[in-house]
């Protein structure tokens, strides 16, 4: 067993003796003493076996999904119990150094007892979130409606429509099914456009293949374009060969054609209505390293009129702050997904937080730099934890002004 498993498996163990103190303070009943100890131990043996068996060959994110499962429902929460007994020690410590008293005439039973219930309280409400985020919350799709001025749109595309969905991630679903509900939302908005920003897999093709009768559902007036996303290369698994591993993303690009996306490599479409146009740009995946920077706005706008209204789809919300908002060339308006939300935070109308904010600034919503505009969608699907807290799936729709 390697050394640092080892270290980490000491420090969880010292924990769980520290939490089992709340257990004992709460109750001295034995079924439910050992029923804590049973439920730990298991959930300690499922997470050390996915962690020391997985590997980069898995094509399934099955494991991962699992491994994160159980530290986010039976592991993290405990943090709560930990932080209540600490801040009784604390007191405790602090009455016996500053009054020089024993540390018995400073323990008060009834406020430990106090402590631990509320420890133990908000981790279950914790695990109670994370287990609703399972088992419904990456259902929860929700549709925000978006009003968008430009000023110089042509008067044709004046209340226009556009529908983005983004990271799919359609190897995290077992049964296309449950997402039925999702696509019947898109086509009650009744999209003239649908666009669709990257990572339609977690690793390989064959995820989406049983989606492709699902996504062909999805209707659009003037056509549904794609463009890739990290997760889309195929570079978090073990290929054969550099040709398996290209033929994997032709595969999946084939797959999306299948389903009616015209996918956008480093390239434009124009969107023509009573004479006038609307361009529609796509690059590959650019993000910060380890991610890879395959995107190229230059080769996109070839034959773009300067003047002409463009919107831009690049999966990556980094991609607008280190190269398009500095670009010569007016975009009007990108759109981006990648971070998920982190799938998890608080996302009210006036209070929005997740801990992906502290890599990503622009993690959801509309956002304005240098004249040019950035929306970053929340993800229709999931990735690792299979699940959504707080910050629900999107489908964002569109409405030009």
């Amino acid at each position: 067993m390697p050394k640092n498993l080892l270290i980490t498996a000491g420090i969880f163990l010292l924990l769980e003796i520290y939490i089992y103190q709340a257990i004992r303070t709460l109750t001295d009943n034995f079924w439910i003493r050992t029923g804590y100890w049973v439920i730990s131990l298991i959930a300690y043996a499922v997470f050390a076996y996915e962690v020391t068996h997985y590997q980069r060959t898995d094509r399934s994110m099955l494991k991962a999904q699992i491994m994160i499962s159980v530290f986010l429902v039976f592991i993290l929460p405990k943090i709560f119990v930990v932080l209540f007994l600490l801040i009784d020690d604390l007191i405790r410590l602090g009455g016996y150094l500053i009054g020089f008293t024993k540390p018995t005439e400073n323990f008060f039973p009834e406020r430990r007892k106090f402590l631990s219930l509320v420890g133990l309280g908000m981790s279950g409400v914790l695990s109670a979130l994370f287990i609703d985020g399972i088992t419904f919350g990456k259902y929860r799709h929700k549709v925000r409606k978006v009003k968008v001025k430009f000023p110089k749109l042509p008067k044709s595309f004046k209340g226009y429509k556009i529908i983005q969905i983004s990271d799919v991630h359609s190897g995290s679903f077992a049964d296309p099914s449950k997402l039925q509900h999702a696509v019947d939302l898109i086509n009650e908005q009744k999209p003239d456009l649908v666009l669709f920003t990257g990572d339609m897999v977690n690793n390989v093709a064959d995820e989406f293949k049983p989606f492709i009768p699902l996504f062909s559902q999805i209707k659009a007036k003037d056509g549904k374009f794609a463009v890739l996303g990290n997760h889309d290369y195929g570079d978090y698994v073990t290929w054969e060969s550099p040709d398996a591993k290209k033929k994997n993303l032709d595969t999946l690009i084939d797959y999306e054609k299948q389903a009616g996306f015209d996918m956008l490599r480093n390239e434009h479409r124009i969107i023509e209505k009573n004479g006038e146009k609307l361009y529609i740009l796509g690059v590959e995946n650019w993000g910060l390293k380890p991610f890879p920077q395959f995107g190229k706005i230059d080769d996109a706008l070839q034959g773009v009129p300067e003047s002409a209204t463009k919107i831009l789809m690049s999966h990556d919300p980094t991609h607008f702050d280190y190269v398009v908002k500095k670009h010569p060339k007016d975009i009007h308006l990108t759109l981006s997904g990648h971070t998920h939300g982190m799938q998890f935070g608080l996302d009210l109308k006036n209070v929005k937080w997740s801990p992906v904010q502290y890599r990503y600034p622009k993690w959801a919503d509309l956002y304005e730099s240098e004249g040019k505009l950035l929306y970053v969608n929340r993800g229709f699907g999931v990735l690792g934890y299979p699940g959504r807290v707080g910050v629900l799936p999107e489908i964002t729709l569109f409405e030009l002004s």
